[in-house]
Parts: C-alpha cells; sequence; structure tokens
C-alpha cells in the first residue's frame, strides 16, 4: 500500500507508480483506471489522474481486500464475535462477508460460550458450504526443519496448504514438500482428493527425516481427535431418561447403532418394540429418524443403550381388564419351546398353549406336531396372570369339547366303530371320535381263546368293532369289549327269553338272600330270596355248598327237559329245602339285553 504521507506530494512520477501498483489486466475483479478524470502532465501530454496518489491508495485498498482471502491462513489471529450457537458449533463474525465456526468442543461443558462474548480465533481453511473453520489454539507454520521435528515430536497441530494430487496420496506445503497419503487424508474416496488442491489445512506430522528431507503428515487424526472430543462432551451432557432424537446409521442382528448428536448409543433388539422382532432390519433401516430413551449410560465403557419401546405404554398394564378365562383370542404362533407355543395375541402379548393343551384326539410329544411358528391360531384363554405376566391358552378348547354329551352318544351297550391308536400290553385304545378314546382290556378281546397281548389280535391302525361296557364321565374314560359282539348261548337265550317267564334252573351258591342260579351253559342269573321264604322252607343262614353231589352239567338239559315233560309231582308240592345243586323253577323278573344281566324270582 502507498505511505498516507504521499498523499500531499507533488505529483511528479505518477507514470512509474501507476506502473508499479497497477493490477493484473486479466483478472476481472481489477479496478478500471480508464474512467479517473485525467489532467495534462507537465513533462508530457500524456493524461494523467487527478488527485493520482489518493485516489489510487484507495482503488488498490479494495483490490486487496477482495484478493486477500486466499491469503488468509490458519496462522492468522483474529478477534471473533459469537453470533449464535448450534447442536454442536459457535458461530462467530470474524469481520469477513462469510461467517466462521468453532466446534462447541472447543468449550468447557461447564462454560459454553453466549452471544456477543469476544474471542481469539485463528482460520485454518474453508469447509464445504464455505465457512471459515477457526480454532481457539493458534495454528503456527513451520519455518524450518527445527520447528518440524519440534512440531513431529509435540504431535503439534501445524498448517499447510495442499499443493497437488501425487500418486498414492497428495503433496503439501509445510515450509518443504510433505507427503500425505490419501487414507490420512480425510476424504471418502480418491475422486475428492482434488477438491484440496490449493486449500490450507491442519494437519499432524507423523514422520520426519531430516537427511532425507522425507516428511509426512497426517489430516485424518485431526478430524478424529474433534470427533472423539465432540463424543465426550455430548457423552458428559446426557443422562439416563432424557429423551432424545437418533439416526440410525448400523443394523446388527442384536440390535441398531444410532447417532444421538455426536455419540453412538445402542438400541437392542429387544428394545425395539413391545412386541417379538426377530431382526433389527424387519423394522429399522440405516438412515432413519428415531425418538428412543435413555434407558442406561456405562461411564466407564461411554456406552449408551436407548429404547424405542420404553416411549409406549406397557401392554400388560391394560390385560387384566381386555382378557378374561374363557373368552376366545386369536394371534400368530411366536415361537415353540419343548413344553409349548407362544401366541402373541396383540403386540407384546404373549400366552402359553402348553402340549397337554393342544389335542383332545392324540397324545402330543412335540409342539410342532400341531403348530407351525407365523401361523395363525384360534385358542381359548384358561387363565391370566397379569402379576406374573403370564396367559394360559387351550387350543384343543376351541375347537370343542368332543366329550360332551359323551354320556347319550356312548351309554353302555352301544357299538362303536373306529381305528386303534396305540397299543399297550394290558390292552388296546380305540378311537371312537375325534378326540374321544375307548379301553379295550386284553381279557376282552376274545371269548374263544386266551390272548397274552392285544398285539397277537390287533395293530395300529386297525378298524375295529367294540361295545361300550362302561363309561366314566369324571375320568374320561370308556370301557370297550370286542367280545361281547361275538354271539355266545347267553346271547340266544336272552332273545329267545322275555321279562315274565318261568324257566327252570340249577341253584349254584347261596349267600345271605342271594343266590346264583344256572339256567343253561354259561347262561347265569341273579335270584332274590325273602327271609321268611328261606325260613320256611328251613334254608340254612349260612352259605349252603354242594359238596357232596355235584350234578353232571353235561346232563342238566336232559333232566331239566324230563321235568318238563314230566310236570310236577308229588314230591314237588311239598316244600323242600333249598341247597345247592338244587332243580328250581324261576319267573324272569328283569332282563337286560344290553348288560346281558337276568334277575330271577323264586316262584
Amino acid at each position: 500500500m502507498s505511505n498516507p504521507k504521499m498523499s500531499n506530494a507533488e505529483p511528479t512520477n505518477t507514470s512509474m507508480n501507476s506502473s508499479k501498483f497497477k493490477p493484473d489486466a486479466s483478472d476481472s475483479t481489477a479496478p478500471n483506471l480508464e474512467t479517473t478524470d485525467a489532467v495534462p502532465s507537465k513533462e508530457s501530454n500524456e493524461a494523467v489522474p487527478s488527485e493520482p496518489i489518493e485516489s489510487f491508495k484507495d482503488i488498490f485498498s479494495e483490490y486487496e481486500q477482495s484478493h486477500s482471502r486466499k491469503s488468509e491462513s490458519g496462522s492468522q489471529r483474529r478477534e471473533g464475535t459469537v453470533v449464535s450457537l448450534t447442536a454442536d458449533s459457535v458461530i462467530l463474525d470474524i469481520g469477513f462477508k462469510t461467517e466462521g465456526v468453532l466446534p462447541l468442543t472447543a468449550f468447557p461443558t461447564d462454560k459454553p460460550p453466549k452471544p456477543g462474548d469476544k474471542l481469539q480465533v485463528s482460520i485454518k481453511g474453508r469447509d464445504p458450504e464455505g465457512y471459515y473453520e477457526l480454532t481457539r489454539g493458534k495454528v503456527e507454520r513451520p519455518t524450518d526443519w527445527a520447528s518440524l521435528q519440534k512440531a513431529f515430536e509435540e504431535k503439534s497441530t501445524i498448517v499447510g496448504t495442499v499443493t497437488g494430487v501425487v500418486k498414492g496420496g497428495l503433496s503439501v506445503d509445510v515450509g518443504v514438500r510433505a507427503f500425505m497419503p490419501g487414507s490420512r487424508s480425510g476424504t471418502k474416496d480418491a475422486s475428492e482428493l482434488a477438491k484440496l488442491v490449493d486449500q490450507e489445512i491442519q494437519c499432524r506430522i507423523i514422520k520426519v527425516d531430516v537427511d532425507d528431507e522425507d516428511v509426512v503428515v497426517d489430516r485424518r487424526a485431526i478430524a478424529e481427535d474433534e470427533e472423539r472430543a465432540g463424543k465426550e462432551r455430548r457423552f458428559s451432557e446426557l443422562k439416563e431418561g432424557d429423551i432424545v432424537q437418533g439416526e440410525v446409521h448400523s443394523l446388527t442382528d442384536y440390535g441398531a447403532f444410532v447417532d444421538i448428536g455426536g455419540a453412538d448409543a445402542l438400541l437392542h433388539v429387544g428394545e425395539i418394540s413391545w412386541r417379538r422382532v426377530n431382526k433389527p432390519s424387519d423394522v429399522l433401516s440405516t438412515g432413519q429418524q428415531i425418538e428412543a430413551k435413555i434407558i442406561k449410560i456405562d461411564s466407564e465403557r461411554n456406552r449408551i443403550a436407548i429404547s424405542m419401546k420404553q416411549l409406549q405404554p406397557h401392554p400388560w398394564e391394560a390385560v387384566a381388564r381386555k382378557y378374561k378365562a374363557g373368552e376366545r383370542v386369536r394371534g400368530a404362533v411366536t415361537r415353540l419351546t419343548d413344553f409349548g407355543a407362544f401366541v402373541e395375541i396383540e403386540p407384546g402379548i404373549e400366552g402359553l398353549i402348553h402340549i397337554s393343551e393342544m389335542s383332545w384326539a392324540k397324545r402330543v410329544r412335540t409342539p410342532s406336531d400341531v403348530v407351525k411358528p407365523g401361523e395363525t391360531v384360534d385358542a381359548v384363554i384358561l387363565g391370566v396372570n397379569a402379576a406374573e405376566r403370564r396367559i394360559s391358552l387351550g387350543l384343543k378348547q376351541a375347537l370343542g369339547d368332543p366329550w360332551a354329551g359323551a354320556e347319550e352318544k356312548f351309554a353302555a351297550g352301544s357299538v362303536i366303530e373306529g381305528p386303534v391308536t396305540s397299543i399297550t400290553k394290558f390292552g388296546a385304545f380305540v378311537q371312537v371320535t375325534e378326540g374321544v378314546e375307548g379301553m379295550i382290556h386284553v381279557s376282552e378281546i376274545s371269548a374263544e381263546k386266551r390272548i397274552n397281548h392285544p398285539q397277537e389280535v390287533l395293530r395300529i391302525g386297525q378298524v375295529v368293532k367294540a361295545q361300550v361296557i362302561a363309561l366314566d364321565l369324571e375320568k374320561r374314560n370308556i370301557r370297550l369289549s370286542m367280545k361281547q359282539l361275538v354271539p355266545t348261548g347267553l346271547d340266544e337265550y336272552l332273545a329267545e327269553h322275555k321279562e315274565g317267564d318261568t324257566v327252570t334252573g340249577r341253584l349254584v351258591e347261596m349267600s345271605g338272600g342271594t343266590a346264583r342260579v344256572e339256567l343253561g351253559e354259561g347262561v347265569m342269573a341273579m335270584c332274590r330270596i325273602p327271609l321268611d321264604r328261606a325260613d320256611k322252607e328251613g334254608r340254612d343262614t349260612a352259605m349252603v355248598t354242594s359238596t357232596s353231589a355235584k350234578t353232571d352239567l353235561s346232563s342238566l338239559g336232559s333232566m331239566l327237559q324230563a321235568r318238563w315233560k314230566a310236570g310236577p309231582s308229588a314230591d314237588d308240592a311239598k316244600p323242600e329245602a333249598m341247597r345247592a345243586g338244587q332243580i328250581r323253577k324261576f319267573k324272569i323278573a328283569k332282563l337286560d339285553v344290553a348288560t346281558k344281566k337276568i334277575e330271577l324270582e323264586l316262584e
């Protein structure tokens, strides 16, 4: 610039001065001197500017200011005024048309700056948006090898200018020519390296060899230090219970990592939703903005755990009033265990179908035999325990109880037909209907021969016919018999007689007021004997058993036939004491074909 004192000097040698300070004609921002007023020179007829010294000083000053931005380096200390604060930066007015940006991490967490504060800063370059990047510390540019060696030993930050792209990285002027590997430039890919050319940057010397004049610098380390400081500052500001906004930046099988304003937090897969989430990628994506609650801060390991579901009401709070035993519900099977299947009846609410509640018809060995994960099923609520967060469900109950009305459908004497479902050493189980089984004891399989094991006659899947001989609804048991369906002498006798018929039979034994009477081969009946009748006929009160004379069963039929043909004899008119082996006349009091029972009365 011209000396202010020269403003009153004589306008001599104006042409020399003007050519000395004349801006480059190729610069489009250079002032146009042809527009100035001119007066004749004393020594020539050339036109010269009026008030040449004062006018040129102002013009050159304006030009200098418009071209000075490129020379403003990080080594230049300036005073800035705080204009505003953002989440991670401080905006300052540094006297230029564009503001400067200072990281908030440059200040103590308990003493952040305020708008209007005056700060001493250094310019280290410009960011992609055009703002000046500032630093509070004074950043020096090395002047000799000694200063380079000192900066290397102290790991201090220095200023350098990128001069060009070379193989593997960048060439940087730090007072001497230095090399910066591309991996340490702080750029994402090689295409961005060219954008750093001619820019002034901050870096750190990571290698210096004075003899070989070899210097290697690192820009990425500065950014990493700033990022680390920012995370530490952000970490110190957070506390458990805070509600934070964040961006998902990576997904794993066990959760998602979220940037919550400069600090990383883990959103575990179990904290994404009250409903079961198999993989975070099923409900989240990278770049997604979320809101979460800080549930744990580990200061020792600098770890933060967050939860999305904690911001939603707990679904179990309303379970007690929403669900009652006996209600039908529908849900999807979420997972299987050895003892049952879990079903989600609403987001965050699961009930358990125990393996014993899956089928009426068969014994379930594993839940996967009945249901599959993801399958939608109907079930009946068997019980609700909101305090322990348990709901018991029944799958078979939703199908209806097959034992309902079993007394009418499977009454004693009725005949059923079904497949053999299982065989044991004591009998075989037969499916009577869906969900109902009956058991044929080994002694009820055949009337023709003795069966030692059911497998001698039956096999699983074989369809058989059987007669119901007993039903216990409380125990849900049905006793069946196959041999009862095979015609016998008893069946023929029942078919030929009716109640009220007079028959002849042999007393087999007597006990108290009851006698067993044989009416034919394999045909037995019971007869009640009134005590007065027994006394009248001189019957002993003790049981009388024929031991002296045993009647030949083979001759019983002929004996009875002879009596019927001959008619009553004189001896018959006389009362005869009742004894075992005696043949007498009886009247059929009751004949039950279904149970094959006959009750008699004395004639």
